[in-house]
Order: structure tokens, then C-alpha cells, then sequence
């Protein structure tokens, strides 16, 4: 009779412990599946902006808990961008020339091919601005684009968008 109490317990606990690891997974966050979009990006890429050509790298890094992102034109300047899940958001710390760190938090579209990431504080000096938004537009596995747009210091905002195809 013991053992039958034991083994009874024993198959509660397995099932009990089933069914929590499939409730967990059937509710993944939004911030883990619009990472695990971004994360499909990992590659290279070229197109241009203003009319000269950039490259950009995508790189899963940190045992799969970030997203390197790294920007190279004709410049001196190539800035990175790293993308993770913290908690139930997905953020975005973008390493800027203008020297300072802004943060954005993104969010996914109803169709899953839009993440928009918006601002939330920003570290270092604006005194020449800071990025203000970025959105990731997936068109199929070999296209997607991009659109940064930059608080200026005098409240007016510029950017532009970058067409991006892979490139391996």
C-alpha cells in the first residue's frame, strides 16, 4: 500500500511538472518572441544610406541572450547596437557616436514583422542629441529595413531608413 502511495505521488509530481513546462511555453512573452524574430536577422547585410553603401552585421551572442548589431559606413564611426529581453521587455541600448547610450523598448506588431522599439532614458551627454526610436521591418529572410531617427538637441528629429539585403 506504501509504495502505491509513493508511485502515486511520484506520477503526480511528473505530470504536475508537465504541465507547468507546457504552460510555459505556449506563454512565451512578447519581448522573447520579438527577440526570437530579431534573432533571425543574424547574418550580413548591405544596402545604403544616403546613397552610401553600409554594411551591417547581425550577431546572436551571450549563449543566445543578446543581439549584437553593428553598423560600418564610410566613416570613422561604427556604431553598435545590442538588443536582449529583460523581464517582460525587449530593449534596445544603442552605443552612439554622439557618445551617449539611449535605451529603447520595443514592441511587435500584430502581424510579428514590425518591431518598434521606442525611447526611454538615455546615458552620457545630449548635448548633440540622442537616437530617439528605431524600427525593424521583416519583408522575407533576405530583406528587411531599418529606421533610426535622432533627437537633435534643438527638439527637431532626423534619420532616415535603410533598405538591407543578406549578404550571408
Amino acid at each position: 500500500m506504501k509504495s502505491r502511495i509513493i508511485a502515486l505521488s511520484v506520477v503526480f509530481v511528473l505530470m504536475a511538472a508537465t504541465a507547468f513546462a507546457a504552460d510555459t511555453a505556449a506563454t512565451q512573452s512578447d519581448a522573447q518572441k520579438s527577440f526570437d524574430q530579431l534573432k533571425t536577422l543574424a547574418g550580413s547585410w548591405e544596402g545604403t544610406f544616403e546613397g552610401k553603401p553600409l554594411h551591417v552585421t547581425l550577431r546572436v551572442t551571450s549563449m543566445g541572450n543578446a543581439l549584437l548589431h553593428e553598423m560600418k559606413g564610410d566613416g570613422p564611426d561604427n556604431p553598435i547596437t545590442m538588443l536582449y529581453v529583460d523581464g517582460d521587455r525587449l530593449i534596445l541600448t544603442h552605443y552612439c557616436d554622439a557618445g551617449n547610450r539611449p535605451r529603447m523598448a520595443g514592441t511587435i506588431s500584430p502581424d510579428g514583422k514590425t518591431i518598434t522599439f521606442n525611447f526611454l532614458d538615455v546615458s552620457g551627454s545630449t548635448q548633440h542629441g540622442h537616437m530617439q526610436s528605431a524600427v525593424f521591418s521583416l519583408v522575407d529572410a533576405d530583406h528587411h529595413s531599418e529606421t533610426w531617427n535622432y533627437a537633435m538637441p534643438d527638439g527637431k528629429s532626423m534619420g532616415g531608413q535603410l533598405d538591407l539585403k543578406r549578404t550571408k
